[in-house]
């Protein structure tokens, strides 16, 4: 059997060029996304710019570039962004790019149900072992579904690729061309983690006990947390995706997963984002257990983990508990992302607590993020039917079970105090809430949360 794989893999071998040249006017083209974007496949896409007409790029949130939404690429390259990156995020809001709201969880299933046909697949893999199979390393999130899907692969064979565990295979049989390119990955910005991030996070870290399962989505929020947490005690995650953050606490020996009651000892991840650190610590480590993002964000998988902690970030959050977490007005930001799968998930968990954290306000305190109204244009993705706790640096808001005026109170504790009043203000008029006598006379002391 040997033999016959090496013999398939020499007569795949092709240039980036050669390669490229399966894509034509009019396919649909995947790229790998994450810290594992194929760069040199995604340059050669670009010198077969010139070529073609009319070609759809879709992806998540890529780390590398993404010369393909470049203005004088327009009628040869147009993305589709499933989850809007940083890299994209002008093209879409200036029409030049589309962007297709869609829970992480259900984006698979585009492919396979044939909604989204896909010609091509541009992969990033591990070179293959001694039996043939190429590991999708650090990514393998929406890509090991593109790859059963399309009808087309081609994969960037990278050394720097570290071997991953997991459903995170694929065997060099199944790709129809590879290219041999070494160079290291792209990595993820550590985000700068401030005082305030600290404060919110203080808060956030109170709500975990020992034993807690974690979902923890990207930023300063949720990277302020992971280091709070060095005094707990077996500690697990299940989650779309981790950083470095995880990588003290498991070397502490708090994050051991040992009373995780559904995939006890492993680490449940679609993707990793972060540093070289990082991919040489995932590098043949059967601590972390990779698996496409259907499976990671299946609300009644993530459910299954007793004590079920998600914590996700918003833009906005109204006093009735409607979460914006997608766009800033009618500007599309980022996405839907796995907010939904996984405060899904977790409240429908054991002891399970979904958290929207963010700082009260925005904009260095000009604006608040508690709002009596959403902005016009702005996307709901958690519905106030869904939310359960918001957290900010002013403490804990437990919302589930709530009726309006006692949310829009909860809500109004943990707001910024110089926007308390017209927080009120509003309520008065709309009649949700009539303000309490003592907290004009209580000098908006922020009181400290119990017991949540």
């Amino acid at each position: 059997m040997s033999m016959s794989w090496e013999l398939d893999y020499k007569s795949k071998l092709k240039t980036a060029d050669e390669a490229l040249q399966c894509v034509k006017s009019g396919m649909t083209v995947y790229i790998q996304p994450g810290c594992a974007e194929p760069e040199t496949l995604v340059e050669a896409l670009m010198r077969r710019g010139p070529f073609v007409q009319d070609v759809q790029v879709v992806h998540m949130l890529t780390m590398g570039a993404a010369p393909y939404v470049a203005p004088e690429m327009a009628g040869h390259f147009r993305h589709n962004a499933v989850f809007i990156g940083a890299n994209v995020r002008e093209a879409i809001n200036e029409g030049r790019a589309d962007y297709t709201p869609i829970y992480l969880s259900e984006i698979e299933n585009l492919f396979e149900s044939g909604a989204m046909p896909l010609d091509v697949a541009l992969l990033e893999l591990s070179p293959p072992d001694s039996h043939g199979f190429c590991s999708f390393g650090v990514g393998v999130d929406t890509s090991l579904t593109a790859a059963k899907c399309a009808k087309y692969v081609v994969a960037q064979i990278n050394d720097q690729m570290p071997r991953t565990y997991g459903d995170s295979f694929i065997h060099v049989t199944d790709l129809d061309a590879m290219v041999d390119s070494s160079r290291p990955l792209c990595p993820m910005k550590a985000p700068h983690i401030t005082d305030l991030h600290t404060a919110i996070a203080r808060n956030v870290a109170g709500l975990i006990e020992d034993g807690a399962v974690l979902q923890t989505g990207i930023g300063g929020i949720p990277d302020a947390v992971l280091p709070m947490l060095m005094d707990r005690k077996d500690l697990g995650v299940h989650s779309e995706l981790v950083s470095d953050g995880v990588i003290p606490l498991i070397e502490a020996g708090v994050l051991t997963g040992a009373r995780k009651n559904f995939k006890p000892r492993k680490i449940i991840l679609g993707f990793a984002l972060g540093s070289k650190r990082l991919f040489s610590f995932l590098d043949n480590n059967p601590i972390f257990e990779f698996h496409p993002t259907s499976y990671t964000n299946d609300p009644g998988l993530i459910a299954r983990n007793d004590n079920m902690v998600a914590i996700n970030s918003a833009l906005q959050v109204d006093l009735t508990g409607q979460v914006c977490s997608d766009s800033i007005g009618n500007q599309f930001y980022s996405g839907i992302g796995g907010q939904v799968d996984f405060i899904r998930g977790a409240s429908r968990s054991k002891g399970g607590k979904p958290i929207i954290a963010i700082s009260s306000t925005a904009k260095n305190g000009g604006i608040s993020r508690i709002v009596p109204m959403l902005s016009p244009g702005a996307g709901v993705v958690t519905s106030r039917g869904l939310i359960r706790y918001v957290v900010t640096e002013f403490g804990v808001a437990y919302l589930h079970g709530k009726t309006i005026r006692e949310r829009a109170q909860a809500l109004i504790d943990i707001a910024h105090p110089k926007f308390r009043e017209e927080l009120y203000e509003y309520c008065e008029k709309s009649r949700w809430l009539q303000r309490p006598l003592v907290a004009a006379d209580a000098g908006f002391q922020i009181q400290p949360v119990h017991g949540l």
